[in-house]
């Protein structure tokens, strides 16, 4: 019996042609999809968060998008339990696992693995969130810095999902987010291929950045994000609404900035969200890099998997 299909990863910054590579890998051999992105796990986000279109996902199997209501949350440990299914799952119908998206938390929880965290805590969140709304979530920032000066340090000041919970971790157990992120010598990470598309100038990103909100802009997404709110149970304190692209569209429903605006902070959020990930990417030793910008990426892409997987 032949060995099944080893998986491959696809990873690099927002805007820097996943997508496209992963359609492109599928067409040359029988591969299933499964999304390494926690933002398009949610219903009803789909222009906001370039989610691959429906004939995309005719043409190529694809998993873990649209699997939860934007009022629910989805962490790190419940995309390993549903990942390694379904790689498991993909290789028994003798298909490549591609492995695709820019939430590399979530990919180093599925290679290295996450002890065990304590749950959320609905008492010390919102402690946390009274403290934020009163001194603000840079405060908090700080204040994370003071006891886990690690996981601060590769968050903004403002990114109140992720700053909540190292508080929480720490409040709640008194180690910092990195002791449970540590994988133990007895269990071993996981060594597939990882690929990692990266720009070599950094403005060919932003360029394809701005060009991709302002597709996104004429597409309907203020008027995505207006039936989002429509519904009256959501609120921009859930992990949904945090996304990059929807925080700024629904501040600027609220009035909190100006509409005219708008465009200009979601430039500059989503610039910032690249520029976290080229971190995590460089702190993966493992990864083969292509640079995106380079007009023959695709086919770089595509010689890069044949000769490694």
């Amino acid at each position: 019996m032949s060995a099944p299909p080893v998986p491959i990863c696809l990873v690099g910054p927002t805007a820097a042609g996943k997508t496209a590579a992963a359609l492109a890998l599928a067409e040359r051999e029988p591969c299933e999809v499964i999304s390494v992105d926690s933002a398009l796990v949610y219903c009803g986000m789909d222009i906001g968060t370039a989610k691959p279109s429906l004939a995309e996902r005719a043409a190529v199997t694809h998993h873990l998008i649209d699997v939860r209501d934007p009022l629910q949350a989805y962490s790190a440990a419940e995309f390993v339990a549903d990942a390694t299914r379904l790689v498991a799952e993909v290789q028994a119908r003798g298909r490549r696992p591609l492995l695709v998206g820019g939430t590399l938390l979530y990919l180093k929880a599925l290679f290295d693995g996450l002890d065990d965290m304590p749950k959320a805590n609905p008492a010390v969140r919102a402690e946390l969130e009274a403290d934020a709304a009163r001194w603000g979530w840079p405060a908090l920032h700080a204040r994370l810095a003071s006891v886990d000066p690690t996981t601060a340090a590769r968050l903004s000041p403002n990114d109140s999902q992720r700053i909540q919970r190292a508080l929480e971790v720490y409040r709640l157990t008194g180690q910092p987010l990195a002791h449970f992120h540590t994988a133990k010598a007895a269990r071993p990470a996981k060594a597939w291929p990882l690929v990692s598309l990266e720009p070599t100038d950094r403005s060919w990103l932003h360029l394809r950045i701005a060009q991709r909100f302002d597709a996104m802009l004429a597409g309907g997404f203020l008027e995505e994000v207006q039936a989002l709110r429509a519904r009256g149970d959501l609120h921009p304190n859930l992990p949904s609404m945090r996304c990059v692209g929807y925080r700024q569209a629904w501040e600027a429903l609220d009035g909190a900035c100006r509409m005219a605006d708008l465009r200009e902070k979601g430039i500059a959020a989503t610039r910032q969200l690249a520029k976290r990930q080229i971190t995590w990417l460089r702190s993966m030793p493992q990864r083969h890099v292509v640079a995106c910008d380079d007009p023959t990426a695709l086919s770089q892409v595509l010689a890069l998997v044949k000769s490694i997987a």
